[in-house]
């Protein structure tokens, strides 16, 4: 049954937010009310609370979007799902009928609504989302783990798109979360893959993860990748850093007819070397969020181990600390990926 209230953060503006009751509604027609167990914080809640998104999301939002949990309720009207189902949101909600939508590609829909974003989202113990969000898990998927499927299916449609065959040179720039997970999901569809990244914690989890890594304030990166394809180049590169550095070495590293994926969101437009492209034939690829099928994939390879999440989660923190949490990801260089625990047991 849920609850009259529940615990919720809030964001209230100025890098602060606040863990207050709520009072809960039923799920509307096809519409699930799912119980949050773990929401992991990424890059974009951070734009949220350094204040780059407050046209966007006011003062009164309830954020998050990386997480999992259980049915708790459903709504009316058709829904697959039974309660006490593992699941996970895929956070996106489309209109149906803008061009996009019509033609099939819904997760670029030219009225999308990211949850978590533009409406309220799991940074609260029971939240309502529509039906057709949802993904459901293995029984026995770790819940914490589980947190980890929505960047890991931000990776997996990136590695799609790319078409990546196997044993092709791959460079991932920048070794963040999410480059850490393209990384992953590179190497699992058979790539040959190089990380360069200048933070030297970042360049450990990398190697921890068996990854050749590079530091290109240390070693110019476009010569280590010549010497290492023979001269080639990276048949596909992957703009993980969002900088200047990282857009310029893309094109530095690409071989001839070298596809080269932009995973970064950058705060200002970057300056990129066209003539590369013109004389290496290179091609540029845009990605955004993901579609179902990448859900489906990263659920595999989330289920089929659990040595990524245990290396990448290095934080979990009750919903209580919720401030502390954000607060430290401002300053703590070691971490990677806190988890917020929000309600039940992994």
């Amino acid at each position: 049954m849920i609850p009259d209230t529940v615990s919720a953060a809030f964001y209230r503006g100025g890098r602060l937010l606040e863990v207050e009751r709520k009072p809960t509604v039923p799920p509307k027609e096809r519409e699930v009310a799912v119980r949050v167990a773990f929401c992991g914080i990424c890059g974009t809640d951070m734009h949220v609370f350094h204040g780059n998104m407050d046209a966007r999301v006011g003062f009164n939002r309830i954020i998050g979007h990386e997480m999992s949990g259980v049915v708790e309720a459903t709504g009316g009207g058709s829904c697959d799902f039974t309660l006490g189902q593992k699941v996970v949101v895929r956070p996106l909600d489309h209109c149906g009928s803008c061009p996009a939508c019509r033609a099939g590609h819904e997760h670029i829909c030219h009225n999308l609504k990211f949850l978590g974003l533009d409406t309220d989202g799991a940074l609260q113990e029971v939240w309502n989302v529509p039906a057709h969000t949802l993904h459901e898990l293995p029984a026995d998927l770790r819940l914490d783990h589980a947190a980890l499927i929505e960047p890991v299916a931000v990776a997996c449609h990136d590695v799609r798109l790319s078409s990546l065959r196997v044993g092709e040179n791959v460079v991932v720039i920048g070794g963040g979360p999410i480059g850490i997970l393209v990384a992953v999901v590179a190497r699992d569809a058979g790539g040959s893959v190089v990380v360069s990244e200048v933070n030297p914690n970042r360049l450990a989890v990398a190697r921890a993860l068996g990854f050749d890594a590079v530091n290109p304030a240390e070693t110019d990166l476009a010569t280590e990748i010549q010497e290492r394809t023979g001269g080639e180049g990276a048949d596909v590169v992957f703009e993980v850093s969002g900088t200047q550095s990282g857009v310029d070495a893309m094109t530095s590293v690409a071989a001839t007819r070298g596809r080269i994926v932009m995973v970064a969101i950058h705060a200002k437009k970057p300056r990129i070397d066209l003539f590369q492209f013109f004389w290496r034939e290179l091609r540029l690829l845009g990605a955004r969020v993901y579609e179902p099928e990448d859900y489906g994939k990263a659920i595999e390879i989330i289920a089929r181990g659990g040595e990524v999440a245990d290396t990448l989660i290095t934080d979990v923190v009750p919903l209580a600390d919720v401030q502390s949490a954000f607060e430290a990801l401002d300053s703590e260089p070691t971490a990677m990926k806190c988890l917020i625990k929000v309600g039940m047991e992994k």
